[in-house]
């Protein structure tokens, strides 16, 4: 095979930064299967370790991208066969394993997952790492016996990747949804995809008892630190929040009461890490009563050359929904 493009990330004056480069497979980690890259996406985590903003990446050199969706062009396992249609997230692609922003990937036959039948490969990514955390956040929000005549739902950092899928998923299943945002502008936008209300972040006094009015039956939060801290606050009795993101700090400073007196349950959620008979699940829900009606309104494409300017823009909060890499 000849040599391919990729977008690796080096190490330079203690910081990562990242270029595009040619590569062979043989410059690539080891692993059973070797993908040609259709589409990858941009993650939070990739632009945090493509710019050195975020102690993300554990290797140097690596190949950046968390996800990627596309055709097997060789496999050293028998689950998997030459065109076979398949998608890769999370584990250590991009971190510690050369992750999707190439032209050709290779992984363990382990971490692959064939595509849903009812997803094509931009669905896929227009979902990915993103979207399966909005789903594995709602099922592990299900397991802990949230419905929807339970009460309102609220979803944090709305007008993000995660929470912008969360919101039309949450809508499509009969929630009530309330997002919570400090973008103004987006307010239109958040209601398009089934937020029956928003909160505008800024002016939200958050309160400083150990306990403040009970307001929701769920909640994801892709923020941390001070919102996540309030939203204990806040929980109905037996509420249940899944935490999945960081935007907004990573230290919690709270009490028990919230935990002790109303029941309510804090889950974490690692999308990277989900062993593979959930993970297969949860797919299999994106393709059918989780799979987000409007992807084609929150995603947008970008080719693979545009990469690079990508990352400051979600850094900045200036990016809203899904970008999905056009890699070939």
């Amino acid at each position: 095979m000849q040599s391919f493009r990729a977008y690796r990330i080096f190490e330079q004056d203690g910081k990562s930064a990242g270029r595009f480069v040619e590569l062979t497979l043989d410059d690539l980690d080891p692993g059973e299967v070797v993908i040609q890259a259709h589409f990858s996406d941009v993650n939070y985590k990739d632009a945090l370790a493509a710019t050195g903003a975020g102690k993300v990446v554990r290797r140097f050199p690596c190949v950046g991208g968390v996800d990627v969706a596309g055709v097997v062009v060789s496999s050293g396992d028998a689950r998997f066969k030459v065109d076979d249609v398949v998608i890769v997230t999370g584990y250590g692609m991009g971190v510690d394993h050369d992750g999707g922003f190439a032209e050709y990937v290779r992984v363990p036959a382990d971490w692959v997952v064939p595509l849903p039948q009812g997803l094509t490969l931009f669905e896929a990514m227009a979902i990915g790492t993103a979207g399966f955390a909005a789903a594995l956040s709602i099922h592990r929000l299900e397991q802990n016996e949230l419905t929807p005549e339970k009460g309102k739902v609220i979803v944090t950092g709305a007008t993000g990747g995660v929470a912008s899928l969360a919101i039309q998923m949450l809508s499509q299943l009969g929630y009530h949804v309330v997002a919570l945002t400090g973008k103004d502008s987006e307010h239109d936008y958040l209601k398009s995809l089934g937020a029956a209300e928003i909160l505008s972040r800024k002016g939200l006094v958050m309160g400083t008892r150990p306990l403040e009015k009970a307001q929701w039956a769920g909640a994801l939060d892709a923020v941390g630190g001070e919102t996540l801290a309030w939203l204990t606050r806040t929980m109905q009795q037996n509420g249940v929040i899944a935490s999945f993101g960081n935007a907004g700090g990573i230290e919690l400073h709270t009490t028990v009461m919230p935990f002790i007196l109303r029941g309510v349950r804090l889950i974490g959620i690692d999308s990277a890490a989900t062993a593979m008979p959930l993970r297969r699940q949860i797919w299999q829900r994106l393709a059918n009563d989780l799979h987000p009606e409007l992807l084609a309104q929150i995603a947008h494409v970008v080719p693979f050359a545009e990469l690079p300017q990508v990352f400051p823009l979600m850094l900045q909060g200036r990016q809203s929904g899904r970008t999905v890499v056009g890699i070939r």
